[in-house]
């Protein structure tokens, strides 16, 4: 059924699945202002559960779905358009993730969306400018359990930003694997950290920014653990940064650590933090970082909000239709031809779907108008190159999750089924899917078209094609070409496509 588009000051839920922890921020946006109404985190270490495969273990797993689990409970009465769920730097790494996913979304009941790191780093930036607004240019650094995001931005807008696989868990796993400190261990660990960032020190250079901010738990807990220490007032700095270090050394082992205000669950991960801290400070220049109020959370739901008030605008778009538009431009899309394609397919499809979610026909509706990005690479099998760029392509908004099955729709617009046969089982798809492909045989001569010539119509499990004898007698080789789309669909268990003049 569609989801419903919640009121303007509902209460929204952004639940980051982060490779460290997982936390779960309900809040709402009125006025332009953000407040917070709960907030829950878990220390599940995702991060820690990959093997050396690039697995990850079912004990990792069992924590990150039992902690999903205790979610889903205060997340009792939210519907779908409530609540975004994002995955990061562990799931992009996981070669089980999908199979992970599915346990996933049933513990928390609802969608989980794997996002690029570019993505995450705009996503972050979304949160610290909105709830920490300011009109000097920024740097926003996050430090994250394998990966660490880094954005320059003015005002609200983003205008670099990078991901970078290299974080607190995955440097403290390497270089601190027994808890243990030394001065050895600390120089390897920076010059790591060091080798990650070196291809970013042009980018983010000191004259390219008036202030630094550091977002997220790593940054956080050293602020405070330098305020409750009376180092600083809780910026982060060179000098701090030593001090912290120093007193690693001086204890030698996690277990004999001893800092003011530091948590308990942070221990473990220190010694990469530190590293990556102090490696990011003199390398880049920074003589404090300020702690920041946002992260990727609360980006998340600022974004969402966003999404929802694109929705409540006459013609009104967020951010993934101007990125579509971006990449029709960039890869020297046919315009014309894609707008043609998507009246046909989205006319078709709501026929058929009227009970779809609006955002299956939007995916649809990106899928006609990225289907032919793939020309600029070769005319040959285009919708294979096409397919592939729609799940590569560096595309703001869109998490990676549905870049893949906006990319799946495109490598099925045309030729056998087969390719395309696994993502048949979801009904959703299959019916998105043969919207598009006769779209696309009807769109065929890239002359203007009537959308309303055919009519698709869900017949029980099958597909009726209903067009008129007077189109098909001036469109005879549109009617071939619908007659051998259904002999495909005639191959497939279901559904299959029915011819019907009227």
């Amino acid at each position: 059924m569609p989801s419903r588009l919640p009121r303007a000051s509902a209460a929204l839920a952004a639940i980051d699945m982060g490779s460290n922890s997982f936390r779960l921020e309900i809040g709402q946006l009125q006025h332009g202002r953000y407040r917070r109404t709960a907030y829950l985190k878990e220390t599940v270490r995702l991060g820690a559960g990959l093997d050396a495969n690039a697995y990850l273990t079912e004990e990792a797993a069992q924590r990150g779905l039992a902690c999903l689990a205790r979610f889903a409970q205060r997340l009792q009465g939210f519907e779908a358009a409530q609540v975004r769920a994002v995955a990061t730097q562990t799931l992009r790494e996981a070669r089980n993730r999908d199979a992970f996913l599915v346990r996933a979304e049933a513990a928390l009941g609802f969608p989980i969306e794997v996002i690029s790191g570019r993505e995450e780093a705009r996503l972050i930036y979304a949160g610290v400018s909105h709830l920490q607004p300011a009109e000097e240019t920024r740097l926003v650094i996050d430090i994250g359990g394998r990966s660490t995001e880094m954005i320059l931005g003015q005002g609200r807008v983003p205008q670099v930003a990078e991901s970078f696989k290299v974080g607190s868990v995955s440097l403290s796993m390497r270089w601190f694997p027994e808890g243990r400190f030394t001065e050895q261990m600390f120089r390897d660990a920076q010059v790591a950290a060091g080798a990650e960032l070196e291809e970013a020190l042009e980018p983010f250079a000191p004259r390219h920014w008036r202030q630094a901010l550091g977002s997220s738990g790593t940054a956080g807990a050293v602020s405070q653990v330098l305020q409750a220490a009376g180092r600083t007032d809780g910026r982060i700095t060179p000098e701090g940064l030593r001090w912290c270090i120093a007193q690693c050394l001086a204890a030698g082992h996690v277990d004999r650590l001893a800092l003011p205000s530091l948590a308990e669950d942070r221990k473990a991960i220190l010694g990469g933090g530190l590293s990556l801290l102090y490696t990011l400070v003199t390398h880049f220049g920074i003589e404090a970082l300020h702690p920041a109020k946002g992260a990727l959370r609360q980006g998340v739901i600022v974004d969402l909000h966003e999404r929802h008030a694109a929705q409540r605008r006459a013609n009104g778009g967020d951010v993934r239709d101007h990125t579509a538009m971006e990449l029709q431009a960039r890869f020297g899309i046919d315009t014309s031809q894609a707008a043609r394609v998507r009246s046909v397919a989205c006319a078709l499809f709501s026929r058929a779907q009227p009970q779809a979610d609006d955002e299956a026909l939007r995916e649809l509706g990106w899928a006609c108008d990225l289907h032919e990005i793939g020309l600029m690479v070769s005319h040959h099998d285009h919708h294979r190159h096409s397919a592939y760029l729609m799940a590569h392509a560096d595309a703001p908004g869109f998490s990676q999750s549905q870049q893949r099955r906006i990319a799946d729709l495109v490598l099925g617009q045309r030729g056998g089924l087969r390719k395309v046969e696994a993502q048949l089982c979801s009904e959703l798809f299959a019916w998105q899917v043969m919207a598009l492909r006769l779209a696309v045989i009807k769109c065929h001569a890239r002359t203007a078209v009537d959308p309303q010539a055919l009519s698709l119509s869900r017949s029980g499990r099958h597909a009726t094609l209903a067009f008129g004898s007077r189109w098909a007698e001036t469109h005879p080789r549109t009617l071939h070409l619908l007659r051998e789309e259904a002999e495909a669909w005639a191959r497939q268990e279901s559904p299959r496509l029915l011819l019907q003049p009227r």
